[in-house]
């Protein structure tokens, strides 16, 4: 099964494969790899937006990691959702 993993694999691999001065992949490869990931990008939303609603999703969108708990001493519904060095995602709601 293809996974956004291998989307980004692939479109590396052309941006690489752009930047390498002693063979270069052509132009118009490139725009047509470029725009292929697009669409796949533009079906993968639509896929999000099918689960959001309570739809099955295909797997090519793999879950993400849990939420972290609740920090000590944060307000009331404040959750953080992943955790990096100087990034933190921080969902909020209403409790």
């Amino acid at each position: 099964m293809k996974t956004l993993v291998d989307l980004r694999n692939h479109l590396f691999t052309a941006l690489e494969g752009l930047a390498d001065k002693s063979n270069p992949m052509e132009i118009d490869r490139a725009q047509a790899i470029a725009n292929l990931g697009q669409t796949i990008i533009n079906s993968a939303k639509v896929e999000i937006e099918h689960i959001k609603l309570g739809g099955k999703g295909s797997g090519f969108i793999q879950d993400g990691p849990p939420a972290l708990p609740e920090k000590p001493g944060a307000p009331a519904g404040t959750t953080v959702i992943e955790q990096r060095p100087g990034v933190r995602v921080t969902r909020h709601s209403l409790k």
